[in-house]
Order: structure tokens, then C-alpha cells, then sequence
């Protein structure tokens, strides 16, 4: 029995959210959730807030104890990129990519 949580369309740029990731897959839901707390990264607000959502599935949709769960598969995907463009000297252009995400946690019981 699994419980998922996905957040999509967040406005922070995959690579970013993957360094996070990598530190709280595995790992138990109160160890997972003490290494975002002090992780000062972006990317650590947006996955304690869907790991959080996780854990709150588990527990009310499936019945699952909250203290046996652990993170089982976690993973961000990339979403749409919003186009900007920022103007340069000379009548130039470049191009700024807005990076969005699409974060997912799966919880399991140990």
C-alpha cells in the first residue's frame, strides 16, 4: 500500500528541486522531514510541503501508521518553461527560461 502527493507547475527549476530529493529518498517521514527543516535550499519548502501532503494521504485515506512510514519514491519532473525575453544592447534579445516542476513523493509502510 502506497499514499502519493504530486505538486505540479512549481515555479523553481527541476535540477534545483533534485538536490533536495536525493537527500530524503528512503529515508523514514521524521528523519526526512528533520533534513528539509534544516536544509536551507528553495527546494526544501516545496518538498516538505508535499511530503506533509504525502503523509496526510496516508494516514486518512489509507489508515497507515504515520511512525512505520518512510519515503519510498520521490522524483521531480520538468513542467512547462515560461519564454521571457530580456532585451540587450544593439537591438538584441536573449532569451530568459522560467524552469517549472512537477515534485512527487510516494510513501510506503515499513
Amino acid at each position: 500500500m502506497e499514499a502519493k502527493a504530486v505538486a505540479k507547475y512549481v515555479r523553481i527549476a527541476p535540477r534545483k528541486v533534485r538536490v533536495v530529493m536525493d537527500l530524503i529518498r528512503g529515508k523514514n517521514v521524521a528523519e526526512a522531514f528533520a533534513i528539509l527543516k534544516f536544509t536551507p535550499k528553495a527546494g526544501a519548502d516545496v518538498i516538505e510541503k508535499v511530503l506533509k501532503s504525502a503523509v496526510a494521504n496516508a494516514e486518512n485515506n489509507f489508515d497507515m501508521d504515520v511512525d512505520k512510514l518512510y519515503v519510498s519514491t520521490a522524483f521531480v519532473d520538468q513542467g512547462p518553461t515560461l519564454k521571457r525575453i530580456h532585451p540587450r544592447s544593439r537591438g538584441q534579445a536573449f532569451k530568459i527560461l522560467k524552469r517549472t516542476s512537477h515534485v512527487t513523493v510516494i510513501v510506503e509502510e515499513r
